[in-house]
């Protein structure tokens, strides 16, 4: 098996498909969308204008993978813990910091920076709200822009008892308009397409993340025990998360990615 890619998303490192593009600036109501009476009541208001007015939208293929639920959930809920997982197996220039029990703020080190907040968070559905800012290194080109992320957990085990995962992401964005007419034609492909992929790598990058920790527990072990912007606690929980999903034959080693890694110990359902 060969390297890692070097970078990822700033969305695939909070997360975070393969995506379906879908028409833009077509009006949906959100409560079709995400249960708004369980959303905080402060971004209930920004929630709905992004899903009701929104540029872009995304809409990803489910995919399904071998995990314990609650191994699962905790790479979801702590994202800082899931891209210390990824940055032991190879170099990156995202940065994440946590600024509230569930505000965060980072940069990808590559021209975006975002601050996000779960709005909503079940074992079965999952709201955030970001706020995107995107500058590219080698030109002018400049947007902000509003993201809803919606990801959708479902739980089932194998005859054998086998605890599977599977989970879709939609995400509805919200470019700032005046930004967006002032994108020069040319550029504008390209905008869309950095979007596109900050969302598409989102949902499969906790996948990948769940399959490495089953796959090899001594590495994801001693790996979590390191950073030093995760909480006592929440490594603890997870080192214990991890020795109950133990699975007898688990690999004692750490993992080497390649690159088509997206494809390894996946299946559609």
């Amino acid at each position: 098996m060969g390297r890692p890619t070097t970078h990822r998303g700033l969305l695939a490192c909070l997360l975070l498909f393969p995506t379906i593009a879908q028409a833009g600036n077509r009006r949906v109501e959100p409560s079709s969308v995400v249960p708004m009476e369980k959303i905080a009541p402060a971004a209930r208001a920004g929630v709905a204008e992004v899903i009701r007015d929104n540029t872009l939208h995304r809409l990803g293929k489910a995919e399904t993978f071998p995990c314990d639920p609650k191994l699962y959930l905790n790479l979801l809920n702590q994202p800082a813990l899931t891209l210390a997982l990824w940055q032991d197996l190879g170099s990156t220039p995202a940065s994440l910091k946590q600024v509230g029990p569930d505000r965060y703020t980072g940069t990808d080190g590559q021209g975006t920076s975002a601050s996000w907040e779960f709005v909503l968070r079940s074992p079965q559905v999952h709201v955030l709200l970001c706020d995107l800012d995107y500058q590219s290194p080698r030109g002018n080109a400049r947007l902000a822009a509003r993201i809803v992320l919606v990801v959708r957990s479902g739980y089932f085990k194998e005859v054998n008892g086998e605890p599977w995962v599977q989970h879709e992401l939609e995400a509805f964005v919200k470019v700032e308009s005046r930004g967006w007419k002032a994108v020069a034609g040319a550029a504008r492909p390209l905008i869309e397409r950095i979007l596109e992929e900050q969302v598409t790598e989102a949902g499969w990058f906790v996948s990948m993340m769940g399959r490495l920790v089953v796959a090899h527990p001594d590495w994801a072990t001693e790996t979590s025990a390191k950073p030093a912007n995760v909480r006592p606690e929440v490594k603890r929980e997870f080192r214990e998360l991890i020795a109950r999903a133990r699975r007898p034959g688990a690999s004692s080693g750490r993992p080497q990615m390649v690159a088509d890694a997206k494809t390894t110990e996946t299946r559609a359902r």
